[in-house]
């Protein structure tokens, strides 16, 4: 519970739909959970979804979903292979980060970088963002399919494809049991 995401919203200050509404319509919350979740964060200031998860044990991925779906809706959605892409910025992950964390450097606008994801990995990239790279970021999403070409593009590595971005890196590497180093 004590994650915590700096990131940049960019385009309608509005929040649209909430994502307590998310919640309600998903069935993981009721209306009346949602006021009462409300009301706390009048009294605390903590996020929504920390209450959520404090005060009715609500899991984390279902809060990162509902957000991701909130999210969605108010962010710019591009093709990276449309964009002017900095190549001074792709230094800022590794091949194996890029296609890890399913992140895709854009460019700075401002002191703000632009990075790409697809929805189904907004909250990774976003993880890892904040906690990586070191800049403000401000999300756009794009296809899974828009994803996989830039990566392929700026960040080939052997093997990895659009099925990594829909599956995971489980799809190239077969799965299995994978033994820990010992400490």
């Amino acid at each position: 519970m004590d994650r915590a995401y700096y990131f940049y919203l960019r385009g309608d200050s509005g929040m649209g739909t909430r994502i307590g509404d998310y919640l309600v319509l998903a069935g993981v919350l009721t209306e009346a959970q949602v006021q009462e979740v409300l009301e706390a964060q009048r009294e605390t200031q903590r996020p929504f979804g920390w209450l959520c998860e404090e005060l009715f044990s609500i899991a984390p991925e279902k809060i990162e979903r509902a957000w991701a779906q909130q999210y969605a809706g108010l962010t710019e959605k591009i093709d990276p292979s449309k964009e002017d892409v900095d190549s001074d910025v792709l230094h800022m992950v590794t091949r194996r980060q890029a296609w890890q964390f399913r992140i895709m450097p854009i460019r700075f606008d401002g002191e703000e970088l632009m990075v790409a994801t697809t929805l189904g990995h907004i909250h990774r990239a976003l993880r890892f963002a904040t906690n990586v790279m070191g800049s403000p970021v401000y999300v756009v999403l794009t296809t899974p399919e828009a994803l996989a070409r830039s990566l392929s593009k700026y960040y080939p590595l052997p093997g990895m494809g659009q099925v990594v971005i829909d599956r995971g890196l489980d799809a190239v590497l077969g799965g299995g049991n994978w033994i820990e180093p010992a400490a």
